[in-house]
């Protein structure tokens, strides 16, 4: 294992703090000798489909509407999957035939892959089917957007439900809890969410271009892209070892900037606080996990998924958040979530995101079908 100096902690917690990331930004500028050049390699400005900021982009231009033909054409691969007598690890486009959906769908995957970055399907028809058929019929609509599944967890589940059940489990990660999120990534290509309830209040959806938010940091502090290329201290969760080194950005020879962090990886949070016994992240690392939160929230949209959407989301460049929120007895927000990646436009993944310790493209196993994809009916809560 490699070690890094062992220091103290730095005054950071789970939720970003507006006034703790001024104090810490001007203490550093003043006391502290920056660099002031990009990492070997690094552009100095971003050109691409993906640089946006949400106050320039139209309402709803990101939504494609399911149309009654469509609710037929998913009907009928239901049957036709059915029919097949095919395990749920067995969906595929092959075995759930949309062919004119199936078209406009591949479009959407080329306009996460290559365009703004992330889309949402409309009017999924949720009240016409029970949880099993919700189930089967979004898998089979996401192998069109992306061919491949990853395991979200040891156990083979490749559906997540995400919703708050932190009032009946000792949870260590806020995805079960109605708590807010700041800025961060997964794990996976594409992160893909449907709706199967919404809030009585809150809740809210937040997307920010991790494009823009490159090009704002290296224009006015280039030192925090190089802390970001850089290897950090990353909890293992109680795996072995206890924590291992990766960077959070990286630039590839496709000339793509791929993002990959999550703040509790750094911070703890509930029931797995940050262990004493693995190195602290830096005051370097601290100050940039909250410059890519505060300054993603400049440049972001908010939008209040409705039951029945479908949110797809390119996770390697675009940071995703969420408000807190409010549920009741009529109004409870509950989600399905897919980790996929695309075998025809699927990016190339920087091998320390691919391989070594921790969750990677690899042992999260992208794959296209296998009989031993688990669908959960339930949630499942994971603390790792």
């Amino acid at each position: 294992m490699e070690t890094l100096t062992s220091t103290r902690q730095p005054d950071i917690d789970f939720l970003p703090d507006i006034s703790k990331y001024k104090a810490r930004t001007e203490w550093r500028l003043k006391n502290e000798v920056l660099p002031k050049k990009l990492p070997e390699g690094f552009p100095t400005k971003l050109v691409s489909p993906l640089v946006w900021k949400g106050s320039e982009l139209k309402s709803d231009e990101w939504v494609s509407t399911l149309t009654a033909a469509d609710h037929e054409e998913i009907v009928d691969a239901m049957a036709h999957f059915k029919g097949l007598g095919l395990p749920f690890g067995q969906i595929c486009q092959k075995s759930f035939p949309l062919k004119s959906l199936g078209r406009k769908l591949r479009d959407l995957s080329a306009e996460i892959h290559n365009g703004r970055g992330f889309v949402v399907v409309r009017n999924f028809p949720v009240d016409k089917f029970d949880r099993a058929d919700c189930i089967l019929a979004y898998a089979g609509i996401s192998s069109y957007i992306a061919s491949l599944r990853g395991f979200s967890d040891r156990s083979g589940a490749v559906l997540v439900h995400i919703t708050d059940i932190s009032t009946k489990e000792n949870v260590g990660t806020p995805a079960y809890t109605n708590d807010k999120q700041g800025f961060h990534t997964d794990i996976s290509d594409i992160v893909s969410l449907l709706a199967l309830g919404v809030a009585e209040k809150g809740g809210s959806s937040k997307l920010a271009s991790g494009y823009q938010v490159y090009n704002v940091l290296a224009e006015t502090r280039p030192d925090l892209i190089k802390t970001m290329s850089e290897d950090w201290p990353c909890d293992n969760f109680g795996g072995e070892p206890l924590y291992y080194l990766r960077p959070i950005m990286y630039f590839t020879s496709e000339q793509r900037l791929i993002m990959q962090f999550f703040r509790r990886s750094y911070t703890g949070f509930g029931s797995l606080p940050r262990p004493a016994n693995i190195p602290p992240i830096t005051e370097a690392q601290a100050e940039a996990l909250d410059a890519l939160h505060f300054m993603s929230e400049e440049n972001s949209i908010s939008m209040d998924l409705q039951k029945g959407d479908i949110q797809y989301i390119n996770n390697l460049s675009i940071f995703h958040a969420r408000d807190a929120y409010i549920d009741s007895e009529e109004n409870k927000r509950y989600l399905l979530r897919l980790w996929l990646r695309d075998q025809e436009n699927g990016w190339m993944i920087p091998e320390k995101l691919r391989k070594g310790p921790g969750k990677t493209w690899d042992n999260i196993r992208h794959e296209a079908t296998s009989d031993n994809h688990r669908f959960p009916l339930n949630p499942e809560v994971k603390l790792e």
